[in-house]
């Protein structure tokens, strides 16, 4: 997170959103430290945290912005350069070393603090907005007001693509090891193709009832849950039992349970 800031970011007048982008644009105008101010600006939304969040929630919060804060203002900033170059490349690069960092301390149970609670305030507040559209609106308006500051529109689209690269980071991180693919096979050789991957690619199957919408003939359909990297040889398995089976393949985002990574 912090080379994300200082290394991209900061030099690029970049401030895509949450609090590090308000406390960018605080750098720009006043000169003022960046972890500091994003630590500063942190303490009331902690104090409500606090009050409405539960106290394992904050205290696990604070801990992240006490290191993230001495990690930027000590360790890196004083030390590591700033990218001068492509402000596209200032806002993808920064958009992935935040997404990695933010990926970690989600993973570890913790927050930033910022916009997570006060969008998790507003979902209390008014049930019917959801989290996600709620830090959709704030950081939104974040990016508005950084036009303003920096005084370019560009500043607004780079933010855009500095988001976009750190929510997809974000969810490989802390997504990406859960996910597989969904197999439903239908065919009159469902049960040859059940112990034939069983037997041979070590995974097991679900069998579900079924109808024929149009013959009204009762079948099965061959439920199979899989690794990527197994798709090719269950594919091979059916084509070899039966060439005729209709598959359906798509993704599953999340797996877990026997044989994959266990509920958490």
């Amino acid at each position: 997170m912090a080379v994300s800031i200082h290394c991209f970011w900061e030099r690029a007048n970049i401030a895509p959103g949450g609090v590090s982008g308000i406390s960018i644009m605080l750098k720009f105008l006043f000169g003022l430290p960046v972890g500091l101010m994003t630590l500063i600006i942190n303490i009331p939304l902690l104090i409500l945290g606090m009050k409405f969040l539960g106290r394992t929630f904050t205290v696990r919060t604070i801990r992240t912005l006490l290191i993230s804060t001495f990690i930027l203002d000590f360790a890196v900033t004083p030390y590591m350069p700033q990218y001068e170059g492509d402000r596209m490349l200032g806002a993808i690069f920064g958009g992935v070393f935040m997404g990695i960092g933010l990926g970690l301390i989600f993973m570890r149970g913790s927050t930033t603090g910022g916009v997570d609670i006060l969008s998790c305030l507003i979902e209390r507040k008014y049930p019917h907005i959801p989290i996600g559209k709620a830090l959709m609106m704030i950081d939104c308006v974040i990016l508005a007001v950084s036009a303003l500051v920096f005084g370019n529109i560009e500043t607004v689209l780079f933010g855009i693509v500095a988001l976009y690269c750190q929510t997809q980071v974000i969810n490989q991180i802390v997504y990406g090891a859960d996910k597989g693919q969904q197999i439903l096979c239908i065919s009159e050789k469902n049960k040859q193709i059940a112990e034939k991957i069983i037997k041979e690619i070590g995974r097991t199957a679900t069998f579900l009832n079924a109808e024929g919408a149009y013959t009204g003939k009762e079948s099965s359909v061959l439920m199979c849950i899989i690794d990527v990297q197994e798709y090719a040889k269950v594919k091979e398995t059916i084509r070899n039992t039966d060439p005729k089976a209709f598959i359906i393949v798509s993704e599953a985002t999340r797996i877990m349970g026997e044989g994959f990574k266990l509920i958490d």
